[in-house]
């Protein structure tokens, strides 16, 4: 079992990885399309066309890997944790139904949780990096140790000098963001 879960948090740290660059992609994009004026091309295309189902696979994924975390690698969810879960896990069920129901209008929604939870979990990294670069955070952080709960501050592992979980759940909600600000049509 201990090889399962050392692969599987290689495999979504690889994940996330392969995220980041989507998002720096999609982003570059958008920007290049601002900049020159143009409605479209072929990667917006690809995004729009079925960007409910985009957000589907990563808030999919996003959820069962936050799963895999707490539940299969035992890693306790602190305070902020929670708060990123509840913005999280409603999504895919939502965006599901919308898409089997070929219904738009969970856009504005999907979007404000998806931001909401990118604030939560961009505030969380800021609170683990400050450890590492000995900021004094504790006071900013709305937990130490809550209950059964671990420190907000606290981190589990740190992989490619960037990517600790808090940093896996911004990548999924930016990526969620950049989907949902992409979709201009009414398609699904």
């Amino acid at each position: 079992m201990d090889i399962f879960i050392y692969y599987f948090k290689e495999f979504l740290n690889y994940l996330t990885l392969i995220g980041t660059g989507i998002a720096v992609i999609l982003l570059l994009n958008i920007i290049y399309l601002k900049a020159t004026s143009k409605s479209s091309n072929w990667l917006a295309q690809l995004i729009q066309n079925k960007a409910l189902l985009w957000v589907f696979i990563v808030s999919l994924i996003a959820t069962l890997g936050s799963l895999f975390y707490s539940e299969i690698a035992g890693y306790q969810p602190c305070k902020l944790c929670w708060f990123q879960r509840i913005f999280m896990y409603p999504l895919p069920l939502l965006i599901l139904m919308a898409l089997i129901r070929k219904e738009i209008w969970i856009k504005p929604y999907a979007l404000a949780m998806s931001v909401i939870g990118q604030v939560i979990s961009l505030y969380h990294y800021f609170l683990q990096v400050g450890t590492l670069y000995n900021i004094p955070v504790n006071s900013l952080a709305p937990c130490s140790d809550v209950g059964v709960s671990i420190s907000c501050t606290s981190f589990s592992f740190i992989r490619f000098g960037y990517i600790t979980i808090p940093m896996m759940s911004f990548i999924a909600f930016s990526l969620i963001t950049i989907i949902l600000l992409t979709k201009t049509d009414k398609r699904n």
